[in-house]
Formats: structure tokens, C-alpha cells, sequence
């Protein structure tokens, strides 16, 4: 990364940086489509136990993968101030914190999987599904966590093209696992849906390996020395780590688990409802990944200019950032509303199901617009490092809101499943509104703060 002077020469950086990201939470967010679409077409009930075994885990994964990708402001800001040389400390410590969650999340699972699926009024077979294939996903935790911190490091040096040539090995290693595992091709056992946790886990052990490749030969980690020395565990540069990280993985851990909380409320339909609506929901996630991306790239560049002190720089990546999100979420609303029953036959064969999920679809427009708004303003945020009142904000929006707004709609009204999405949208839009207001006040203070320091000076 470098200081830029002009709106031209931003949206160069802006773009360098964004594109790389893109097709990284693409090919992310492609493999579990695949996951999906493959269990889809093994068998309905595959298709059910997948979904409810992904919302199980999803919001765990990225609760906690946001506490990680608390690595990610201090570095950009530590390059910023021109102290490369404290970067190789941070990320040791950043790597004994994926492996301290790792291993709670082991043990809180191993303790909960079980009582939390019995609760549930799922069909026998769907709850065995569910259950092997987050115990399939269980050997891959470990190199899951410790791939976040590695590319945060590699994304906060603005080399989020190493992290997107990693994510394209990663996608066909998993599709091709997928293939052999679900369905028995080759003579390798046919697991169904359950062949799909299996794949996922052998892939994080890849995107690891080769991570820790590049950390070890390519510049600039090389020069950097990462990960070259032991560096023993320290509380005080975890604590700073945590303060960061635990907001913003509150903040995603609430968003998204308010959606598989949905997915869990909705066992009571049947299970085609449960099996369309999962599919919508994972469609939409797919382009959810536009302003998620940009989300991750203003926190790159405005941690950047932030820490360099270039105040006006930070707020110019903002506007370009918010309002390249907003005309990006209308280009998705036009596929949801005018491709839905192709969208929906990516999914399923059956027609009934295919009806179902073009619904869905529908309420999905809706969501593209407020992510549009809220999901760019949490990463400048991000950037300069205000991350308590935004995860106070997803909070309200979505658990206070949204949920039980959807869930009267759902449970009182002759809406049903669709009354969910609505309580959704609300909270969503709500978010949006509050976010905004928020990063007014940040950019204003942070103006100032400035403004009296140079007068000091």
C-alpha cells in the first residue's frame, strides 16, 4: 500500500485491494455452495441436515474467526506508522490465540453438539446428518483459526492476492473431495451429506499448508520474519487483541447467528421449507460477499490512513468504499428478482422446492440493500479501530428488533416461514440506519482529536 493524492489514484488502491478479496469470499463462500448444492443433490434429508448442521457452525466460525481478524487494524496501522518491525510479535501472539480458541471450541462442542440437536424436533435421519457432519468438520478447526490470523497478516500488508490465489487452490480441492465423498465416486465411501464436513476439514489442512508456505518464502512476510521465532504466550498483547477482536466477532457472531437461529426456529415446517429456505439463505450469503469485501478493504485502507495520520484520505476511502457497495447491491437485486427460478434450480430438482426457494429470493432483494450500507460502514469502523458501539449496534438491530419482530410475524400471523425474513429485514435496515449515524460521529472526533494534536505540536 501507498499515500495517494487523488480520487483516481484511490480507486486504483481501493480496487488492488478489493478485487483479490472478492474472489477470495466467492471462492469462500463457493465452497459452501457446493456443499450445499452437492448434499441437495444426494438427497433431501442430506440437504436438511447440512443446513441445519451449517447454522450450527457458521455463526461459531465466523464469531470467532472475527475475534482473529482483530489482527488485521493493528498491523495495517503498525505499517502506517512505519513499525514493520513489531509485525512478527503480533501474529505469533495471534497464533496462540487461534489455538486457545480452537481449543474451547472443541471442548464446548463435544460437551453441547449432542443435547442441542436432541432438543430439536428434526427427523431422525436429518439429526444424524447434522451430527457427523459437524464432527467430520471437528478435525479441521485447528487449521481453520490458524489460517484466519495467517491471512489477516497477508491481507493488512495489502497482499490480498496471496490470500486469493490460496482460496482458488482451496476451491477445486474441495469440489473434488465433494465429488468423491458424497456421492462414492472412485470407490471411495459414499457419505452423503456427511462426505461434505469430511472435505471441508482436509481442506482447511490445505489453505494452512500453503499459507505457511507463502509466510516462509514470499516477501514481505519473509522480510518481516514471521512466524521465524518463538515468541512465548503474552496476556497483555492477547488482552489488546481481544479488545479489538471480541466486538467484531460479536458483531458478526450476531448477525449471523440470528439467521441460523431462524434456520433452528423453522424445524417445526417440514423439511423441504426448512431445506428452500436454507437454500435462499445460502444464495443469498454468496452475494453477501460483495459488501463483505468491501467491508475488509476499508478496514485494510483506512487502518492504513488512519495510523499514517491522513485523516482526509481515510474519509475519501469511506464515500468511495459505502457508495461502490450501494450501486454494486442494486446489479444483485436485479439477479434475485429476474433469475430466481434458475437461482433456484442450482439448488434442487424438485419443483416444489424450487417454488419455495424463488420466494425467498424475493425477501433476499431486501437484504442486499441494507448490507449494502451497514456491512462497509463496520469496516471503516474496523479501521479505526471503534468497534464497541457497532457490536452494541447489531445487538439491538438484530436480537432486540429483528428476531422478535420475525418471530410474531412468523408464530401470529398467516405469514409462516416468510414472517422471518421480514423480523430479518427490519433488523437489518435498522442496523443500517444506526451504523451510519455512528460513523458521523467517528469521523467527526477523530478529526478533531487530530486537529488539537497538530495545534499542540
Amino acid at each position: 500500500m501507498k499515500p495517494t493524492t487523488s480520487l483516481g489514484q484511490k480507486s486504483i488502491q481501493f480496487l488492488h485491494i478489493l478485487f483479490p478479496i472478492l474472489v477470495t469470499q466467492i471462492a469462500l463462500s463457493a465452497i459452501a455452495f457446493f456443499d450445499m448444492n452437492m448434499s441437495g443433490k444426494f438427497g433431501t434429508a442430506d440437504l436438511a441436515g447440512v443446513a441445519i448442521g451449517t447454522s450450527l457452525w457458521i455463526p461459531v466460525q465466523t464469531g470467532l474467526n472475527g475475534i482473529l481478524i482483530g489482527l488485521t487494524p493493528i498491523v495495517s496501522q503498525l505499517i502506517g506508522k512505519k513499525r514493520e518491525g513489531e509485525v512478527a510479535y503480533k501474529v505469533m501472539q495471534g497464533i496462540w490465540l487461534s489455538l486457545i480458541v480452537s481449543a474451547l471450541v472443541l471442548v464446548l462442542g463435544a460437551l453441547s453438539l449432542g443435547p442441542i440437536l436432541n432438543f430439536m424436533s428434526l427427523e431422525p435421519a436429518v439429526r444424524t446428518i447434522a451430527f457427523r457432519f459437524l464432527a467430520a468438520i471437528s478435525f479441521g478447526i485447528i487449521p481453520l483459526f490458524g489460517y484466519t490470523v495467517l491471512r489477516s497478516c497477508i491481507d493488512a500488508t495489502g497482499q490480498t492476492r496471496v490470500s486469493m490465489f490460496i482460496t482458488l487452490i482451496a476451491l477445486p480441492v474441495n469440489v473434488g473431495l465433494n465429488y468423491l465423498l458424497i456421492f462414492g465416486n472412485f470407490g471411495f465411501p459414499r457419505l452423503g451429506g456427511v462426505g461434505a464436513g469430511v472435505a471441508s476439514a482436509i481442506t482447511y489442512w490445505v489453505i494452512f499448508s500453503v499459507a505457511l508456505l507463502f509466510i516462509y518464502r514470499a516477501e514481505p512476510f519473509k522480510s518481516l520474519r514471521i512466524l521465524r521465532k518463538f515468541h512465548s504466550l503474552s496476556p497483555a498483547v492477547i488482552k489488546e487483541q481481544l479488545v479489538i477482536g471480541v466486538p467484531i466477532g460479536f458483531s458478526i457472531f450476531f448477525e449471523t447467528a440470528v439467521f441460523s437461529t431462524v434456520t433452528l426456529l423453522m424445524s417445526r415446517f417440514d423439511t423441504m421449507t426448512i431445506a428452500a429456505h436454507q437454500a435462499a439463505i445460502n444464495f443469498a450469503s454468496t452475494l453477501y460477499m460483495i459488501p463483505l469485501s468491501i467491508c475488509m478493504s476499508l478496514t485494510i485502507l483506512v487502518g492504513f490512513e488512519a495510523g499514517s495520520g491522513r485523516l482526509k484520505d481515510a474519509r475519501q476511502y469511506s464515500v468511495l468504499g459505502i457508495s461502490s457497495a450501494a450501486a454494486m447491491s442494486l446489479a444483485t437485486a436485479m439477479v434475485l428478482l429476474f433469475a430466481g427460478r434458475h437461482v433456484a434450480g442450482l439448488y434442487s430438482t424438485d419443483p416444489e422446492v424450487i417454488g419455495l426457494i424463488r420466494h425467498f429470493l424475493i425477501f433476499a432483494i431486501f437484504f442486499q440493500i441494507s448490507d449494502a450500507i451497514a456491512t462497509p460502514i463496520q469496516g471503516v469502523l474496523r479501521g479505526y479501530k471503534d468497534v464497541n458501539p457497532a457490536f452494541i449496534i447489531c445487538f439491538i438491530a438484530y436480537w432486540i428488533i429483528g428476531l422478535p419482530v420475525g418471530y410474531v410475524l412468523a408464530e401470529y400471523t398467516d405469514l409462516g416461514a416468510y414472517g422471518y425474513w421480514i423480523g430479518l429485514i427490519t433488523g437489518l435496515a435498522i442496523g443500517a440506519v444506526l451504523l451510519l449515524s455512528r460513523l458521523v460521529k467517528v469521523q467527526r472526533r477523530f478529526t478533531a482529536e487530530y486537529t488539537a494534536s497538530k495545534a499542540e505540536g
